[in-house]
């Protein structure tokens, strides 16, 4: 197993100085906290919002050829999609249950 100083020299050569990433990420996160809908926001949908904004740090500070970064960009919106998906679904099937019932109750 690599100690920890090979670990941090391989992660500066894909993803940059870390206090250089720190700044940007920082910065994004200041514009994201800043907006009028952040505090509208789900704790789920905040987290995939950080956690894209770092990739787009690491992307922006490191090797922008790292196709990891971009993957997990992908992979954090597609867990707010399937939740979305979930909750609109069952919106549906709730609301096709109460016309059956208000259906039923006109008869």
């Amino acid at each position: 197993m690599a100690n920890i100083d090979e670990t941090l020299n391989a992660r500066l050569k894909t993803y940059g100085e870390f206090k250089d990433h720190a700044y940007i990420a920082q910065a994004l996160k200041d514009v994201m906290h800043n907006a009028p809908k952040w505090g509208e926001l789900s704790a789920d949908k905040k987290e995939a919002l950080e956690m894209v904004q770092h990739k787009i740090a690491r992307i922006l500070n490191g090797d922008p050829e790292y196709q990891d970064n971009w993957h997990d960009v992908i992979g954090y919106s597609r867990l707010i999609e399937i939740d979305l998906e979930a909750r609109s679904h069952i919106v549906k099937v709730l609301t096709e249950q109460m016309a059956v019932l208000s259906n039923q109750r006109s008869v």
